[in-house]
């Protein structure tokens, strides 16, 4: 019986050495029957050339508009004729049987609703970065993801049920993706994969992590580890996640941590450190109107 059809879609920005390693990685697994989709999301240089020569035989999409994280994906999800989708990061690489254990367990989960391989560091090696993730603090919208900074001596190597994937890479079942529809786009750039996990859990499907997939992730290389786009958009979809997956009590509940507790905290410390473009940042995000960022156009081409 043939494998099922994987769809491999990445979004790069700005970032073509990183992408070409990664599809160089790719190039390397022993799963046999994939696709690769990769949208460029606006770089300033158009090297959708230079990626194409790279993997003569995948599909190249270069959007003219910027359309953030879940919008690039959204806009490859066309595309993507898999049983599944495989959502990953352009600054991860792969071990070469990765995607092998993620559609063996995937196949005794008939009912899965995705599922996040075992994520280490990419630098300093060895170190997890995710080994599945605890469930949101109801108060503070935080969560830990488990076995986080620990020496990896194959402690997290188990299949288990999960509250929530990782964002670089996921593995979702395309009639899953029909089923509850694709990721928020007016997120733009964090929360979004928590916000979908959420409404994929709430329609029923479970959450898996799979330790036995292992890739490499060279995180915070895209934005910045205190970048201002990352303040701002960490502590605006933050307070819109809340307004969109919480009600009652319990939504006022957090918004008040967020706004007495959270926000002045974050700002004093921005000031401490004098980084008024920060707390301009996260001024700005905490003033967030949803209304202000849906229904964007898109304009894109197929190479």
């Amino acid at each position: 019986m043939a494998e099922p059809l994987i769809s491999i879609l990445t979004v790069q920005f700005n970032q073509i050495e990183l992408t070409l390693q990664f599809l160089d990685s790719i190039s390397k697994i022993d799963y046999e029957n994939y696709e690769v989709i990769v949208v460029d999301n606006a770089s300033a240089v158009d090297d959708t050339d230079r990626l194409q020569a790279a993997m003569p035989e995948a599909t190249v999409i270069r959007s003219e508009i910027n359309l953030g994280f879940a919008g690039g994906n959204n806009l490859g999800l066309p595309h993507c004729k898999g049983e599944a989708v495989l959502f990953i990061n352009n600054d991860v690489e792969v071990e070469p049987d990765f995607l092998s254990h993620l559609v063996q367990y995937w196949k005794h989960c008939p009912n899965l609703g995705m599922m996040s391989p075992r994520i280490q560091y990419y630098d300093p090696q060895g170190v997890v970065q995710y080994a599945g993730a605890t469930d949101l603090s109801r108060f503070t919208l935080r969560n830990r993801s488990l076995g986080f900074g620990e020496l990896d001596s194959g402690q997290y190597s188990d299949v288990r049920p999960t509250s929530f994937i990782h964002g670089a890479a996921m593995l979702v079942p395309s009639q899953v993706i029909k089923d509850v529809g694709t990721m928020e786009e007016a997120f733009f750039l964090y929360y979004e994969e928590y916000d979908w996990c959420a409404r994929i859990k709430a329609a029923g499907f479970p959450i898996y992590y799979c330790g036995p997939a292992l890739v490499y992730h060279k995180e915070s290389m895209s934005v910045g580890k205190d970048s201002p786009l990352k303040s701002y958009y960490m502590t605006r979809n933050r307070i819109w996640f809340a307004q969109r997956n919480l009600k009652g009590l319990e939504l006022l509940i957090t918004l008040v941590f967020l706004y007495t507790v959270a926000l002045p905290k974050k700002l004093l410390t921005t000031l401490f450190q004098r980084r008024l473009d920060l707390f301009r940042a996260t001024w700005r995000g905490a003033s967030f109107k949803p209304s202000r960022y849906e229904n964007r156009n898109r304009s894109s081409k197929v190479i």
